[in-house]
């Protein structure tokens, strides 16, 4: 009898023990971080046309869409880098809409950031739309491939959730770039533009000036499952041309440096956005000599290598990850005028050039006038926080926001929608200069007061 008793008691024990759990009122285990990383070749073909020019040719190296899901701290959060000259209007909302219904999440926690190469294409599909409505010729606004690429990027992504691995650790790590970065804006002693020095610059003279103001580091980001690194996010401010208009489509040595990076840590998907390098440029370390693309690469390379290796590592749960939108409307430039601009559009004596640069102008002033918002995002990971900003942004934004939180990490991808064209500081328009002139900025001065509460109020603690 005490023999069945006890073995009563044994079984009571173990359906009790399986009952809790796999019963009901059984706790559920933690949640947990997860990473899924995508990568695409997104290089057009010969034939389709570029920024500048149509394809003629492919080069070893092409153009990638490359990006992370990171899965675990509520909705999912998409983030991808794209070598295209930028996305503008609703091309970029097309784009994170895609991504968005791919990963499952919605757009406001999508991020899509462009390098800026130039031998790249661009996209607008809100400045498309004007051009056929008027018959005028496409040229590089023609988003047929973009469309291709939309597709299979959405595809791609909701491919690789099954993949995605545990996110245990992340790593932090910066170091200064050495000889490539310098101010493209030399000032005179009235305070204003006198010269520009570009991304690349023939006079000896121009290159011989000081660097001027520059963000010279690279901040580096390791996503990491226990030992192994899943993706390396890395973020410099700068132009990202040695030299262009090759109808070549080719990264530049922003890529180049990746891949040799992606040599060296041949585990990681390494996934590069430009910070915000609007005013910032190669031209004092390069005049334009087809070798200093390798150069370049190498010194952007071996940052990003010293970065690496200063990397600090530590745990991460879901809880270290959040993600903050702050919606802005931007203030549109003074200069432009729906009724002028559509004007210029209507007259077929016009050249076509200035014809497409007026249904540009014209598809963004819409926009604002429409009551459109440009999402101003915050990543937080850690003690890390990544901004995620539009358009061709001056480094001064990049700079305030560093030290508005100088004991937090902070790095800062620009080149999100880029239909502001340039976003200048307030002192900038003044000033002069190309970056701020009517020809390529289209929001007025007062935009800086509109950002930097935007990135104050997502530093905030």
């Amino acid at each position: 009898m005490k023999y069945w008793c006890l073995l009563s008691s044994a079984i009571l024990c173990v359906c009790a023990v399986s009952f809790a759990e796999t019963g009901e009122s059984a706790q559920e285990p933690p949640a947990s971080l997860r990473v899924a990383v995508f990568d695409m070749d997104v290089t057009p073909p010969v034939g389709v046309h570029m920024a500048y020019d149509p394809v003629v040719k492919q080069w070893e190296l092409g153009l990638r869409a490359r990006g992370v899901v990171l899965l675990g701290a509520d909705a999912p959060i998409v983030i991808c880098a794209i070598d295209w000259i930028g996305l503008a209007n609703e091309a970029h909302d097309a784009f994170r809409d895609a991504l968005a219904r791919a990963a499952g999440t919605s757009r406001e926690r999508v991020a899509v950031h462009a390098l800026h190469q130039h031998d790249a294409p661009g996209y607008d599909f809100t400045t498309e739309a004007i051009l056929r409505e008027h018959a005028i010729e496409m040229t590089r606004y023609d988003g047929a491939f973009a469309r291709e690429v939309l597709v299979e990027l959405e595809k791609t992504v909701a491919g690789v959730l099954e993949s995605a691995q545990p996110l245990t650790h992340i790593g932090l790590g910066e170091a200064e770039v050495r000889e490539v970065a310098s101010n493209r804006r030399i000032l005179g002693s009235d305070g204003k533009v006198r010269a520009m020095r570009f991304t690349s610059c023939p006079d000896p003279a121009l290159r011989a000036e000081p660097e001027g103001l520059i963000d010279p580091v690279v901040s580096v980001i390791g996503l990491f499952n226990g030992e192994r690194p899943a993706a390396v996010l890395s973020y410099y401010a700068t132009h990202p041309q040695s030299y262009y208009r090759t109808g070549i489509a080719n990264p530049d040595f922003p890529g180049v440096a990746r891949f040799f990076r992606e040599l060296a840590v041949p585990d990681a998907l390494h996934i590069h956005f430009t910070g915000a390098g609007g005013n910032i440029g190669a031209g004092k370390y390069n005049d334009g000599a087809k070798e200093n693309r390798l150069f370049l690469a190498e010194r952007l390379a071996d940052g990003m290598r010293r970065a690496w290796e200063s990397m600090e590592k530590v745990a991460v749960s879901p809880a270290d990850v959040s993600w903050s939108v702050t919606p802005v409307a931007l203030p549109t430039a003074k200069h432009l005028d729906i009724e002028k601009l559509e004007a210029v559009i209507r007259n077929p004596e016009a050249p076509v050039a200035e014809r497409t640069a007026a249904a540009s102008s014209l598809a963004w002033l819409r926009r604002c006038k429409e009551g459109h918002k440009m999402d101003i995002a915050c990543l937080a990971l850690g003690r890390a926080r990544v901004l995620h900003m539009p358009g061709e942004l001056f480094v001064e934004y990049q700079l305030a926001a560093k030290t508005e939180r100088p004991d937090l990490f902070v790095a800062m991808a620009a080149y999100g929608d880029y239909g502001t064209g340039y976003i200048g500081t307030a002192a900038a328009y003044a000033e002069g200069g190309y970056e701020t002139s009517e020809r390529a900025s289209k929001v007025a001065p007062e935009v800086e007061e509109v950002l930097m509460g935007a990135i104050r109020g997502l530093l905030r603690p």
